[in-house]
């Protein structure tokens, strides 16, 4: 005989097989956790560094050739003194700060720029909290042999001999001119030391930028996976935000039943009540001195309709069967409007009707 066994059907609800939802993904926003991939930045800032260098590059060695013709023609012959040292040092930190000031300028401008076009406009202070879960040893073990921990380390491994082949193929490939530096002069070796540097630069830049348009899709994939939600999720969330169905529907009842109280309670104003006879039951109500036209302050259906009865009966209100004209006072207008004009004659001729009635009484 077979056994079977088992399954707990709840398991399956539990599995993150959703996509999130927009308000998990603005949670997570708020949180700092987004899709964002850090070798944008850093090819980014490096691309852009190696351009400046490539238009600055001149302007740049005219500073650094000042500070050393300074210092070599002026600065040697000064008295050594505490002043001369302070005035030396003030001297050489503006003229490095003139020549590094673009360069970081450019950076941070492309640093900003790469995290801008991945995340957008994000402020987020969760990441800066302190939490104890951060220094747990057990969990810190956990993400250093974890299997995201093996993806970073295989993609570190691969960009860097990527751009150790890259880098050699140029030097190599520039062998014969570098082995004549030595017989140009001190100018022209630095130009091609220069140009070698910046051209390496690019290069690399060039290949960061396409690891990170890879790493970047990987990053996008990861945070999907990671932020998928259960069924049971979903639900929870959509509980949450519209609230529990069995309260909503408990406070619709309550609603219900306080104005079908209110409507009860105007029920004795009526002059008439249009009836079916059985099915539906209007209160009619008409002040001429008030009103423009006669005004429905109650109707129902059914069970509804017969409570509308029995309180007319208790306060000798007249009730007139009229089944067209209750039909079409009950499916046209709604409590507190007033008659509309295709009915108002009928409905003058049923009050007029009334009106009758209480003048022989």
């Amino acid at each position: 005989m077979s056994q079977y066994r088992p399954i707990n059907l709840q398991y399956f609800a539990q599995e993150k097989t959703e996509k999130a939802t927009p308000k998990k993904r603005q949670e997570q926003r708020k949180k700092g956790q987004v899709a964002k991939s850090a070798e944008v930045a850093s090819a980014l800032i490096m691309l852009c560094v190696f351009l400046a260098l490539l238009f600055l590059g001149g302007w740049l060695g005219e500073i650094l050739l000042g500070i050393f013709r300074h210092t070599i023609i002026e600065f040697v012959q000064w008295d050594f003194s505490e002043t001369n040292i302070a005035k030396v040092f003030q001297e050489l930190s503006l003229e490095a700060a003139k020549a590094v000031a673009p360069i970081m300028l450019v950076s941070m401008t492309a640093g900003v720029f790469a995290n801008y076009i991945q995340v957008g406009f994000l402020v987020a202070t969760d990441p800066l909290k302190m939490k104890l879960e951060r220094i747990d040893p057990i969990k810190g073990f956990k993400r250093i042999f974890s299997a995201r921990a093996l993806v970073e380390f295989c993609k570190s491994i691969f960009k860097i001999s990527l751009i150790a082949v890259v880098v050699f193929g140029i030097l190599w490939s520039r062998r014969d001119d570098i082995m004549l530096l030595s017989q140009k002069s001190v100018g022209n070796a630095l130009s091609y030391i220069g140009g070698l540097t910046v051209q390496i630069g690019l290069t690399v830049a060039v290949i960061l930028i396409f690891i990170a348009m890879l790493d970047y899709l990987y990053q996008k994939y990861d945070f999907e996976k990671n932020i998928r939600m259960s069924k049971q999720d979903i639900k929870d969330e959509h509980k949450k935000s519209e609230g529990d169905p069995l309260i909503k529907s408990k406070i619709k009842e309550r609603q219900r039943q306080m104005a079908m109280r209110r409507m009860m309670q105007e029920v004795p104003k009526a002059d008439v009540i249009i009836t079916n006879p059985t099915h539906y039951a209007i209160a009619i109500q008409y002040d001429q001195e008030e009103m423009e036209a006669p005004v429905v302050i109650a109707k129902g259906v059914d069970y509804l309709a017969f409570k509308i009865r029995e309180v007319a009966g208790k306060h000798s209100i007249v009730t007139m069967e009229n089944k067209p004209l209750a039909r079409a006072l009950y499916q046209q207008v709604e409590i507190g409007e007033s008659v509309p004009e295709e009915l108002y004659k009928a409905v003058a001729e049923v009050l007029a009707y009334v009106y009758r009635i209480k003048g022989k009484v």
